[in-house]
């Protein structure tokens, strides 16, 4: 299956850092955002978690859903959800398969060496399930109020 804007967003079932089964399809009648980010508390996946933080009430008001993925552990995903007081689910995708499934698992390059690795990566998904928007590449500063504004669009 391919991503693709106005389309079904590919369905998953993830566990969350306490182990709970969380699927997309069991979020349906609720917009919900998706957050591909790389690594827990590092600088720049920090600051995003913190500014998806921020503005939950705003997201929550507009019925929208916060999920995060990574290739974490789940022991990590809740140190790191405990330490920021992050209150959205972080999803366990060890194996990378539903980072594959979103085109968010890409070769990446640091230092001279060539790695496979997570591409920031945001998709905004509305309450029947069909992907609205998505943005590639993230850089966190003011990415939050981006993703406000497409929901604010719906």
């Amino acid at each position: 299956m391919t991503i693709a804007l106005g389309k079904p967003a590919p369905d998953f079932t993830l566990e969350n850092q306490e182990g709970e089964k969380i699927s997309l399809a069991s979020l349906r009648g609720k917009n919900v955002v998706i957050y591909f980010y790389p690594k827990d508390s590092t600088p720049g996946c920090t600051q995003e978690a913190c500014d998806f933080r921020d503005n939950i009430a705003r997201l929550q008001s507009a019925d929208t859903v916060v999920l995060g993925i990574s290739k974490d552990s789940a022991k990590s995903h809740t140190n790191f959800r405990t330490k920021y007081e992050l209150p959205f689910d972080l999803l366990v995708d060890e194996g990378a398969k539903v980072c594959d499934l979103y085109g968010c698992w890409k070769e990446k390059s640091m230092y001279g060496k060539t790695f496979l690795g997570v591409e920031r990566s945001t998709f905004l998904i509305d309450k029947e399930g069909i992907l609205r928007k998505e943005w590639r590449k993230v850089s966190v500063k003011g990415h939050v109020d981006s993703v406000l504004e497409a929901i604010a669009a719906l």
